[in-house]
């Protein structure tokens, strides 16, 4: 990666043809690149979790099924490091993955697995983070079921 007026080869962004305007103070890139490096987004991806469903893996780790009835279930939610943000809280996208997985468990319970699902819309509101190691009860309820055969 380079700037427009000269090249700063102790910043390490993800594309080495990256070009950053000269109008960004190097203080600034420095402090940019130091946060970004925090996060981990430069890290490789471990082979094991490279695979395909190995997301499902994570997100079931912290789910349990308390109850199954048709068209209802309900699951114990633990909040786990891994489904984290940076803040200590709950990852929004650990959020939306929970509930995509308890929305198809309940929809499996009046659709045999020879049948294809797919989550046409999630709606998620959010308002406050649920802290590590707390425990949450979630639910998924059918509201409408139409089969065409």
């Amino acid at each position: 990666m380079t700037t427009e007026d000269s090249p700063r080869a102790t910043v390490d962004l993800i594309s080495t043809s990256t070009t950053i305007s000269k109008d960004i103070p190097s203080e600034a890139l420095e402090l940019i690149t130091h946060f970004y490096n925090g996060t981990g987004v430069f890290h490789k991806i471990k082979p094991e979790h490279n695979v395909k469903d190995s997301f499902s893996n994570l997100i079931g780790g912290v789910l349990k099924v308390i109850t199954i009835q048709r068209g209802k279930i309900s699951c114990l939610l633990t909040i786990k490091p891994p489904t984290l943000n940076a803040y200590g809280g709950m990852h929004g996208g650990s959020v939306g993955a929970v509930a995509e997985r308890v929305a198809t468990a309940c929809a499996r319970t009046v659709v045999g697995k020879d049948k294809s699902l797919f989550l046409g819309e999630l709606s998620i509101s959010y308002l406050s983070a649920a802290p590590r190691n707390v425990s949450l009860l979630g639910f998924g309820v059918l509201i409408l079921f139409r089969c065409s055969t």
